[in-house]
């Protein structure tokens, strides 16, 4: 009886596990959704943002989702929650360090670069490790980050 108690008990935490890994969205699915966002971008800027700012279109998974920001002045447009209508280089993570010039940086070439800093997951206030693929695409600096 207790072997089987702990049979169950390892088969119920390994399945947690499993799921609560899953719930966190990958590198190479932020980059995809990134180059998506970009193809997004150049048909429709407009409507891209719209669906952005709404999670519509697939741009929604787990934990990932895309923002963006004007290149010329920083202003985030879309997908970044409360940080909406701020200037992306005024932004700063728990420890302190100021990471918002490197994403502005970063979305001012239309190459992909990395960023880290440290920021809560969704629905959460502890900061987490995250890194951010961010590219420029028009007049728009866009990533999606993902949690390590």
């Amino acid at each position: 009886m207790f072997r089987k108690l702990l049979i169950g008990a390892a088969a119920g935490a390994a399945m947690i596990a499993s799921s609560s890994a899953f719930a966190q969205g990958t590198a190479p699915e932020a980059k995809a959704m990134l180059e998506k966002a970009v193809a997004a971008v150049k048909a429709d800027k407009a409507k891209a943002i719209a669906m952005f700012n709404k999670g519509e279109g697939g741009f929604k998974d787990r934990d990932l989702y895309p923002f963006c920001f004007n290149a010329a002045d920083g202003i985030i447009v879309a997908g970044a929650g409360p940080n909406m209508g701020k200037d992306i280089r005024t932004l700063k993570d728990a420890t302190g360090k100021v990471f918002g010039p490197d994403v502005y940086k970063a979305g001012q070439d239309s190459k992909i670069s990395e960023v880290s800093y440290m920021f809560p997951k969704p629905g959460q206030t502890t900061p987490s490790a995250k890194t951010s693929y961010v590219t420029k695409v028009g007049d728009l600096g866009c990533g999606v980050g993902y949690y390590k």
